[in-house]
């Protein structure tokens, strides 16, 4: 299953997807009148990071990836309040689960937190898709640099979500030099095959979940072509995957979100 193959089939995959997301959202609909609000975060403590005592790489599961950061400002828990790596941990990545399990015939892994790994640890490897985000705050070590490295270049993919502003994008693109000197991030448009492969993505032309940013895409290929990495700029899609049970943001652009997404792993697991 890796591309559309008439109007009637991508009619029946939209359809699907409005159904999960409206399941989603129909218990919160009575509650509309509240104002939106995040959810208290029960995750563990930052000093207690979850260990992958479970290996959960018999079937697809989301994965995340962890990077060392100062302790800063952020609350002493893990996901919105965390230390970057973590935001949206662990409800965005399990809302886009049950999406796979509805839109798909894969083998999904449903109802668990993700696993979360460095990129030194030889475990990351069993995993072929990995999430990563608010990477301006990223500082890779000289071990997590081969650690990436190879991850990408044996076959894994790396989504980069939930970051902006240049400085943010510059630090990035410092990190991914010193993994990859011989290859650079291009501008990625709507005619790539990963915004085709499930869905047909007509456009990139999307709204900006905060602040007065444009979204813009980029991808990181070997030298077959392929991705091995792609970056939403300007952009927090998992941020509408977390929402999507609670009236927070449109429930269009939390359906395009959710399509963005599925399409990222039908392309990681097809290529």
């Amino acid at each position: 299953m890796t591309r559309n193959s008439t109007s009637s089939n991508t009619r029946g995959r939209v359809s699907t997807i409005w159904i999960v997301v409206a399941v989603c959202l129909f218990a919160t609909f009575a509650l509309a009148q509240r104002p939106p609000r995040k959810p208290s975060s029960n995750g563990p403590r930052v000093t207690e990071a979850p260990e992958n005592a479970e290996d959960l790489s018999g079937r697809f599961t989301f994965a995340r990836a962890r990077f060392e950061v100062g302790m800063g400002r952020w609350s002493p828990f893990l996901g919105d309040g965390g230390p970057p790596w973590s935001h949206d941990y662990p409800v965005a990545g399990r809302h886009l689960m049950k999406i796979m399990t509805e839109l798909s015939k894969a083998d999904v892994t449903v109802d668990k937190n993700e696993p979360i790994f460095a990129f030194d640890d030889p475990e990351i490897f069993k995993y072929p898709f990995v999430y990563l985000c608010e990477v301006g705050h990223m500082d890779l070590s000289e071990k997590e640099i081969a650690g990436l490295r190879e991850y990408c270049l044996r076959g894994g993919f790396v989504m980069v979500d939930d970051f902006r502003q240049d400085w943010e994008f510059n630090a990035f693109k410092s990190n991914l030099q010193r993994a990859f000197p011989e290859y650079q991030l291009k501008r990625l448009d709507s005619s790539h095959p990963i915004f085709n492969c499930f869905f047909s993505i007509k456009t990139l032309d999307i709204p900006a979940m905060y602040g007065p940013y444009r979204p813009e895409f980029y991808g990181l290929e070997d030298e077959t072509g392929r991705l091995m990495m792609v970056v939403d700029y300007n952009y927090d899609m998992s941020d509408y995957w977390q929402w999507s049970d609670n009236p927070f943001r449109p429930i269009e652009e939390t359906n395009e979100s959710y399509k963005f997404g599925v399409n990222y792993i039908i392309y990681a697991l097809t290529h």
